[in-house]
């Protein structure tokens, strides 16, 4: 019988050709402050209960997944996408969650738009959630099997929901997990520092600039052409 050899560790360096990078829910709707989810938000309230998180999106997380996406480009490495994005105008199709809560992006709308700064290419793939998993109303994980990825680095927002539970569902899939902290903005500093010790277990967590100088050091890169 013949036996298949696994990785003793979750810090195994990428291997270009069986990795992708997954940037979630970098969107109009909770980026922007004219976005759906602070559309109606008074200014007091943007500038005291969401100044950090904003703060860190423009000076931090932004600039750190403009990096991620040209490297890994330039590497001929996947790059992908999702957005809080019902399937409908209304929302019948989004998760009782996302009902109670509030959120409907309709299928279409600016709010459910990659924001300009890491805008996809031509032929990168987009695709809508409408849970906080992207694993549970999206068929990525028939997507990054078809595409042969077996290692996925994350990167987006918020840190502690939908970036989480997207780490614990790839872990629980068999893919090898890596997250980068420095690309990911929650509400706090506590709340992000919380939930990175939380999922600690599940994957690993390489900061930008020590993955790009891992993917620059890989051998094997697979460029690719737009």
């Amino acid at each position: 019988m013949s036996t298949i050899d696994f990785p003793a560790t979750r810090e195994v360096p990428l291997n270009p050709k069986q990795s992708a990078l997954l940037f979630i829910d970098v969107q109009n709707f909770c980026v922007r402050r004219d976005g759906g989810e602070f559309r109606d938000v008074p200014d007091t309230e943007i500038a005291g209960r969401y100044g950090y998180y904003f703060d860190r999106l423009k000076n931090l997380a932004i600039p750190n997944m403009q990096r991620l996406q040209g490297a890994f480009r330039a590497a001929g490495i996947e790059v992908l996408y999702t957005t809080i994005e019902s399937l409908t105008r209304d929302g019948r199709d989004r998760s009782l969650d996302y009902k109670i809560t509030g959120f409907n992006v309709p299928k279409g709308s600016w709010d459910g738009k990659v924001i300009n700064e890491i805008a996809p290419g031509d032929d990168e793939i987009v695709l809508p959630k409408s849970s906080s998993s992207v694993f549970v109303s999206t068929h990525i994980d028939y997507l990054l099997r078809n595409l042969g990825v077996r290692q996925l680095v994350l990167a987006g927002l918020v840190t502690d929901q939908c970036v989480e539970s997207a780490v614990r569902d790839a872990c629980d899939l068999g893919y090898l997990v890596t997250l980068v902290p420095d690309a990911c903005a929650t509400y706090s500093q506590d709340r992000h520092d919380n939930t990175l010790r939380a999922i600690k277990g599940y994957c690993r967590q390489v900061n930008t600039e020590a993955l790009l100088d891992e993917i620059g050091r890989c051998p094997g890169q697979v460029m690719r052409t737009s």
